[in-house]
């Protein structure tokens, strides 16, 4: 009996485990956009034009979501030229010595249909600090170009660049202590 029962145990969890999906960003139809107050009067945007994103889920509302992105610091992109440069020195991303930005869920709760609050860790500028993100699932469709489960996803946030020791010469009001964070994505199952 033990052994039917270990053995009835061992193939629901190869079942489960084969029920997850990986969803991989579509990045021709997904942004990722940050905004800071300069002065205390301005917003200035910005966004990665390099980044990549992967989710893996067994249910079909994504309510068990884990969540994974990274982000090549040097393909920062505020449509300024000097202010980009300035973004890519040790002064702010120093992206010679830290290439990349990412961000690992850890856990993930209800906050309403469909709504999410997802916590994981960032790691912005050598720097790895727990985080908690609003996530919105908007849906999944099948996709009309390909009939491919396309599903879609807005993510928002407030960080404090303080906290990673970002740009920590240009303090407030320079440019605000939080940094709003915003992205909104298609992903295709795999």
């Amino acid at each position: 009996m033990k052994k039917i029962f270990t053995l009835l145990t061992a193939a629901f969890l190869i079942q489960a485990a084969s029920a997850q999906s990986t969803w991989k960003v579509d990045k021709a139809h997904s942004h990722v956009k940050f905004t800071i107050t300069h002065l205390a009067v301005s917003d200035v945007d910005g966004t990665f034009k390099d980044f990549d994103a992967t989710i893996v889920a067994a249910k079909p509302d994504f309510s068990d979501a884990k969540y994974s992105f990274t982000a090549n610091t040097a393909s920062v992109n505020t449509e300024n030229e000097k202010r980009d440069g300035h973004l890519k020195s040790a002064d702010f991303f120093d992206v010679e010595k830290y290439p990349t930005l990412s961000f690992t869920s850890t856990g993930i709760r209800p906050n309403g249909t469909n709504k999410y609050k997802v916590s994981g860790n960032l790691t912005l500028h050598g720097v790895t600090k727990p985080v908690t993100l609003d996530v919105v699932y908007r849906g999944t469709i099948s996709n009309p170009m390909t009939n491919a489960p396309d599903a879609g996803f807005k993510v928002s946030g407030t960080i404090k660049r303080s906290d990673f020791g970002f740009g920590s010469k240009y303090g407030s009001p320079m440019l605000s202590d939080e940094v709003e964070l915003n992205a909104s994505g298609e992903f295709l199952k795999q």
